[in-house]
């Protein structure tokens, strides 16, 4: 990568929050797994998986041979410093990168054994069944009936449906229900940031997605708002694999099942279970980051 600048201004990856800046081992830091509702028990399938993914920006390279294979109903994490890559490889999954003039992917990134650049794969079709919640809250300047509803009247689902059960189960999966039934043709616009953000993934999963990308987003909210989005993700992925872009190495720490970290370069450094990344990772260069030493 010729200028991690240039990158970062086309990735949208701004510093939010560095933890964990301790000199000392891993142990001494503050960063702790406590996975007790972990969803790891038990074998699972693959359901995205990269093999020589390359992303350039031009002239800039975002991802360097990135290979990989996500788990499905499990909380995959992808930290590491600004610049690193992580939300272009958030976005390589349903091609939103197509959205970049200056894009270019190489390599293979496979949904479910087929791969999502492929001449046939419709990305607007692909994006229904990868849905994604960006790091800020963006619902539409509409009631928050209709933000619920617009996914699946633009698919013409909403027709021969109960489409207001298909409003209460999005709400209830995205733990808002009771905080709005009484308003539902209130603007989606007046509610705070927290909720406004679970009205976003209410929005992602009524489409019923199998997969929901979160590229940061608790990064705007206040702690209070940002752990019931943490509580949720944890309720979200009996249903949904969830893979989410953190620069809060505690907060991967506390909700995901598997971690991945990427540094500088697009470089795919150590992907494991989360306790491993954290407690004995195999890269003098994880360790690092972790602790502070660099990044």
């Amino acid at each position: 990568m010729s200028s991690n600048t240039s990158n970062e201004q086309v990735t949208d990856e701004s510093v939010n929050e560095t933890d964990g800046t301790s000199d000392g081992a891993i142990i001494e830091t503050d960063i702790s797994v406590d996975r007790g509702s972990s969803h790891t028990t038990g074998h699972t399938e693959t359901i995205v998986r990269a093999e020589g993914l390359d992303v350039y920006y031009g002239d800039d390279q975002a991802l360097d041979n990135v290979t990989i294979e996500i788990p499905e109903h499990r909380v995959t994490a992808m930290i590491g410093p600004s610049g690193c890559g992580k939300s272009t490889f958030l976005r390589s999954i349903n091609r939103m990168n197509d959205r970049i003039p200056a894009a270019r992917v190489d390599g293979g990134l496979h949904f479910r054994g087929k791969n999502v650049y492929d001449d046939d794969v419709d990305p607007v079709a692909l994006r229904r069944t990868i849905g994604q919640v960006f790091q800020s809250p963006n619902p539409f300047p509409k009631s928050i009936y209709d933000n619920v509803a617009y996914g699946l009247r633009v698919q013409g689902k909403a027709d021969g449906m109960d489409l207001d059960a298909a409003v209460e189960r999005a709400l209830r999966g995205a733990a808002l229900w009771d905080e709005v039934k009484d308003q539902l043709n209130e603007s989606g616009l007046d509610l705070s940031g927290g909720q406004q953000q679970r009205l976003c993934i209410a929005r992602a999963i009524a489409t019923d997605p199998e997969v929901i990308l979160m590229d940061e987003p608790t990064s705007a909210l206040d702690p209070v708002a940002a752990s019931k989005i943490e509580d949720l993700i944890n309720e979200l992925v009996d249903e949904y694999t969830v893979i989410i872009v953190t620069h809060n190495m505690q907060q991967a720490a506390r909700i995901s099942d598997k971690t991945a970290v990427f540094l500088t370069g697009g470089e795919l450094v150590e992907f494991d279970d989360t306790a491993t990344i954290f407690e004995d990772p195999d890269d003098d260069r994880v360790e690092n980051y972790i602790t502070g030493k660099f990044g």
